[in-house]
């Protein structure tokens, strides 16, 4: 049985836990030479992979996240990834994941009701 939407939340949110755990009190140049990067990596392809299987009227419900670019991320990530700059993950691990969450919690509770 494929996952749900609850479960593709819940591997978003999971993923995004796993970023922000990587990267917590971490400067670029603490993530770039370790393992870890792997690990944000592998998240933002969970994440990318989750959010192609979100319906478009509930992403719609979220206009200014990307989703575009999420997925264009996630092509690069599989089918470019000898071609991914570690600044630009930084970047988007900085910037992205809080309204992604934001979302994913908010879909959820609603989805309790």
């Amino acid at each position: 049985m494929p996952p749900t939407l609850a479960d593709r939340l819940v591997h978003i949110l999971a993923a995004i836990d796993t970023i922000e755990n990587a990267l917590a009190n971490k400067r670029f140049d603490d993530v770039t030479g370790d393992l870890m990067h792997l690990a944000v990596e592998r998240s933002f392809e969970i994440i990318c992979e989750a959010s192609r299987r979100i319906p478009d009227n509930v992403k719609a419900q979220q206009p200014d996240i990307d989703w575009r670019g999420m997925l264009d991320l996630g092509n690069r990530l599989r089918h470019a990834y000898h071609r991914v700059e570690p600044s630009i993950l930084w970047e988007i691990a900085q910037r992205d994941p809080p309204p992604l969450k934001a979302f994913a919690e908010r879909i959820m509770r609603e989805a309790a009701r």
